[in-house]
Parts: C-alpha cells; sequence; structure tokens
C-alpha cells in the first residue's frame, strides 16, 4: 500500500514537473517571438519609396534549382534588390549564401542573374560563407564592413533578419520580397529560429568561416 502511494505521488511530481517545464518552454518561445516582431518592425516597411537609403541591399541565400536557376522565392528576393539599386536606395548588392561544397553555389547563380539584368560588375559582392541568416549579419558587418543595409527577404523572414543586424549594431532596414501567403511550415520554422537567433546573439557565436576584410566600398570584380 505504501509503495502504492509512493508510486501515485512520484507521478504526480512527475507530471508537475512537466507541465511547468512545457509551460516555461511555451512562455520562452512567446517573448522571444515578440521581441523580435516587436523591436523589428517599425525598420520594416512595405514598399520601397519611403524606406531609407543604406550603403548595401542584401539577399539572402535561398534554394536553387538543379539547373542553376533561382528559386521563386530566391528570384523575389533578388528582383526586389534591383528595384531598389535601380532607384537609387543602395548602390551595393551583397548577395550572402551557402556555399558549402563545390556542388552547392547560392551566390553565383545571383551574380549572372545580376549581370544579365545590368547590373554593373563592380557593385556585385558574394558572401560565399552565408550559411544561416546569423553568419550573413555579421559577415556583412565584419568582412564587408556594412554599416547600413536593406535587407530583402519574404516577410516571415524579415523581422529576425532586421533583429539580428539591429542587434550586431547595423543601420538595417527591411523590404518584402513579395506579399504572398507564406506557406504554414515557414511559419512554423520561423517561429523556433527566433530562439535560435536569441541564442547566437546571447553567445556572441563567431561564424564558421570569417576570413580577410571585403569592404562593401570598394570594387566587387576585386574579390570574385
Amino acid at each position: 500500500m505504501k509503495v502504492k502511494k509512493f508510486t501515485m505521488l512520484a507521478i504526480t511530481i512527475l507530471n508537475i514537473l512537466i507541465t511547468l517545464f512545457v509551460a516555461w518552454i511555451v512562455v520562452v518561445i512567446v517573448i522571444c517571438n515578440f521581441l523580435i516582431y516587436g523591436l523589428s518592425s517599425s525598420y520594416i516597411y512595405d514598399d520601397t519609396d519611403h524606406v531609407p537609403k543604406a550603403e548595401a541591399v542584401l539577399i539572402p541565400g535561398a534554394a536553387i534549382r538543379s539547373d542553376r536557376t533561382l528559386s521563386q522565392v530566391f528570384k523575389a528576393r533578388v528582383d526586389k534588390a534591383i528595384e531598389l539599386y535601380e532607384e537609387g536606395k543602395v548602390k551595393k548588392i551583397l548577395v550572402s549564401g551557402d556555399n558549402s561544397t563545390v556542388w552547392h553555389n547560392e551566390v553565383n547563380p545571383v551574380r549572372d542573374y545580376l549581370l544579365k539584368k545590368n547590373i554593373p560588375d563592380q557593385d556585385i559582392f558574394l558572401d560565399h560563407a552565408g550559411f544561416d541568416t546569423y553568419s550573413s549579419m555579421y559577415r556583412a558587418r565584419d568582412i564587408f564592413h556594412v554599416e547600413s543595409i536593406i535587407i530583402v527577404s519574404q516577410p516571415f523572414h524579415l523581422p529576425r533578419a532586421v533583429f539580428i543586424a539591429r542587434f550586431l549594431h547595423i543601420r538595417a532596414f527591411g523590404v518584402p520580397a513579395d506579399e504572398k501567403q507564406p506557406i504554414l511550415k515557414n511559419q512554423i520554422r520561423e517561429i523556433f529560429a527566433n530562439e535560435k537567433a536569441f541564442l547566437d546573439l546571447s553567445r556572441h557565436r563567431r561564424p564558421k568561416f570569417l576570413g580577410d576584410p571585403i569592404p562593401i566600398s570598394g570594387d566587387g570584380r576585386n574579390y570574385e
């Protein structure tokens, strides 16, 4: 009888602890997302007319098709960057993406696309080690010496990108690459990616690769 009571008590305590742990996780997630969306919203502009000028527009990496053409998501980002460049909002274009292997290169196809759109070669800068949003913003500051940027991405991703850049002391603004309804899995992924952003920032994580400076004020052709 005593064993049964002890077992029941242990199960009750365990259930309470699990409930408290789950509640704590939920609270952390809500706070992180509230801060990221709340603190970045005033720096995101729905159109290019009102966004302040900056040194460069940053295009975060996205999927490349097997034939080396840009996915719909990536093309939307690049087209918006071209729009900002042609309107004189920026003088340089920084393409940041994953080039971790010979077979996976997110940045060179963008450069080819930009050249076909008559963007001057000297104004195109490539970041081959932008493996995630945090690394892209960190390297924009430390490698490319960017002080102000306009980030173009989909609405579900922009708040986190702008928040990270601002936290790293970059004068960052965001412009949505499109207005389409985001896919549910992207929204869910972003909820948890926001927690990772806080963890990276709190640990002052250094990207996997840094390297020699490539000042955005220079000539992009010198670093091809």
